[in-house]
Parts: C-alpha cells; sequence; structure tokens
C-alpha cells in the first residue's frame, strides 16, 4: 500500500523547532520516490533482478517444472512485484495499472483470438500433413473423465469444454502476474512516449527477451534447435504484443491482455499440441516454438495494426499515466 496522503499544514505550526520534523518527514517522502523521466528503467531492473533470482534456480535445476511446477507462478509473477514496487516508488496510486474492469466484448474478443489464431495454425498442420491427428490423446483424456457408458465423442468434447473454461480460469491466476507488469505498466509508458507500433515492438522484444534464458538454458522448449526456436517464439511474442497492446489500449484495462494470455496458454500446449501427432518434423511447425503459430499471429497481428488509429488518437486516455512523484506529503506552510 502507498503512503497515506497526510496534510502537514496546520499541524507542525508555531515556533520554527517545530518546522524540523516537517523537513524530516519531506526528506523521507523524496528518497522514496523515482524521478518520472526513468520509471522504464527502474521497471525492468526490478524485474531483471527479481527474475534472475528464479532463472538461476530453474536453469541449475535444468527443468521449469523443477519444485513440483511452484517456481512458474513465481516466475510469471515477477513482473507483477517489480511494477508494484516502482509504482510505490514513483508514488503512484496502483489504481494506475489499468485495474479497471473494461467492456465484457473486449473480454470475449480477448478470449478467442488466440483460439481463432491457434485453429488456423493447427488446421493447416494437419491439412498439409505436417503433423497428424492423435487419437490416442483423444481416447486418453476421454477415458480420464471417468465417465462410463458415455461415447468417446461426448466425454472428449466435455473434456475440451473444461479445459476452456476451468482450464483458462485457473490460468488467469497466473497470467496476471504477468500482465499487471508488461500490459498493466510497461505499455502505458512506453504508450505516452512512442506510437502504437514502436510500443508493441518495444514491449514484444522486451517480453521475448525476458523469456529467452529458460528456453536457451533449461528445458522450456520441445527439444529443437534452440536458436531456431527462440526466433519462432520471439517472433510469435511480438505479434501477439501487437494485439495484447490493441487491447490494453483500447480497453483502457489489463484484463482482455490478463484472459488472451490466459486463453492462450491454454489452446496452445493444452489442446492443440497435444491434439497434433509428431509424424517426423511436426515440432518445427506446432508449439508456440514453432513456425506455424508464428505465422498465423503475425497475420492477425496484422489486422490489429491496421486498427492502430483507433487506440493512437488519445493514446493516455484514462490510462493512469500521470506520474505524482514525491506528492504523498503536502508542503508545510
Amino acid at each position: 500500500m502507498l503512503p497515506s496522503r497526510l496534510s502537514i499544514t496546520g499541524v507542525f505550526t508555531g515556533g520554527p523547532n517545530l518546522q524540523r520534523p516537517v523537513m524530516l518527514m519531506q526528506s523521507a517522502a523524496s528518497s522514496m520516490c523515482v524521478s518520472p523521466k526513468n520509471p522504464i528503467s527502474v521497471y525492468l531492473q526490478l524485474t531483471l533482478a527479481c527474475s534472475a533470482a528464479v532463472w538461476i534456480l530453474i536453469i541449475w535445476s535444468g527443468h521449469l517444472n523443477m519444485g513440483y511446477g511452484l517456481v512458474i507462478p513465481a516466475i510469471m509473477w515477477c513482473p507483477a512485484f517489480a511494477a508494484l514496487f516502482t509504482s510505490r516508488l514513483l508514488g503512484r496510486e496502483l489504481s494506475s495499472l489499468l485495474w479497471r474492469w473494461p467492456q465484457p466484448k473486449y473480454l470475449a474478443a480477448a478470449y478467442f483470438v488466440p483460439l481463432a489464431y491457434a485453429s488456423v495454425a493447427y488446421g493447416a498442420v494437419w491439412a498439409l500433413q505436417l503433423g497428424g491427428w492423435n487419437s490416442e490423446f483423444v481416447s486418453l483424456v476421454a477415458d480420464g473423465l471417468g465417465l462410463k457408458g458415455f461415447p468417446t465423442w461426448a466425454s472428449f468434447t466435455l473434456a475440451i469444454i473444461c479445459m476452456a473454461t476451468g482450464g483458462v480460469i485457473q490460468n488467469v491466476s497466473m497470467t496476471l502476474g504477468e500482465e499487471i507488469g508488461w500490459r498493466g505498466f510497461l505499455v502505458p509508458e512506453l504508450a505516452k512516449r512512442m506510437s502504437y507500433t514502436k510500443t508493441s515492438l518495444l514491449s514484444g522484444l522486451i517480453w521475448a527477451a525476458w523469456h529467452s534464458p529458460l528456453l536457451l538454458f533449461a528445458d522450456y522448449n520441445v527439444g529443437t534447435n534452440r536458436w531456431y526456436a527462440l526466433g519462432c517464439f520471439s517472433f510469435t511474442c511480438i505479434s501477439m504484443s501487437f494485439m495484447l497492446v490493441w487491447f490494453s489500449l483500447k480497453s483502457e484495462s489489463l484484463w482482455p491482455a490478463v484472459l488472451f494470455h490466459a486463453s492462450h496458454n491454454v489452446f496452445f500446449p493444452i489442446v492443440f499440441d497435444n491434439l497434433t501427432r509428431n509424424t517426423g518434423h511436426t515440432l518445427m511447425y506446432t508449439t508456440v516454438f514453432g513456425a506455424a503459430p508464428a505465422c498465423t499471429s503475425a497475420l492477425f497481428a496484422f489486422y490489429f495494426w491496421t486498427r492502430r488509429e483507433e487506440v493512437e488518437q488519445a493514446p493516455n486516455k484514462g490510462l493512469g499515466l500521470e506520474s505524482r512523484p514525491c506528492s504523498g506529503y503536502a508542503r508545510a506552510s
């Protein structure tokens, strides 16, 4: 929580000796503030410091799922912790992080867009016979529900519905951590300095770079050439960034990005990746480290880019970008 905005004027009044506490309190308040000229630098340094502590543990173990997977929420919440601490240093209210609830149409679109470009990507892989249909996974999921007497197709359909609802809701608890930082803090800061296009490119590059240590030095990959995987993954991150930035600026909220990110994390690794059978070189085209999602996400990103004027007309409106450095305490008279 931020310090209370206490009114000093009228409390410490009288002789000069009583002005000394006022000066001390103002000095303490100033020491907790950061120049409004460098909030992005402060945020990125804090994100790096927080993330590095978790990266070291994961790289040391060699496994992203070390600690029974409990480090995954930890790493995903590092951008949020950095954003919250930076906001405190800047003297900003936490409401500046785009907490407002958006119009339902933005949430609906954010949920279905990842499903759309994933469907196109994997549909192309199956149609071009770059990968096969994994009927074994279908049977495994259907049997896992334990609904004896249900036809396989009915059990599988129910399982997909559960993944698409409960799975996404469960994933929101983790993607919220990233999005508080990336789209709640970083994007609004970039948006008041540069265009939508540059904001999307730069935030996407930063987002991809943040993932790269685990991709290159741990097992956050699918076994293909790591530099190839990093190239495809980075391209996908930048393309997603064009969509996520558009949703954040248009809705003036981080929640569409949170839902978009959660939807993506469910439909790609949990649904479509498992539905696709490896026929030899399939992994070169599938998963977030393959070429197919990189291509289809780029097509969708281009569509959002054509609508850039909608978010560039008034990029600072309602984004809580006002910096109130060192204003936590009123000046003494």
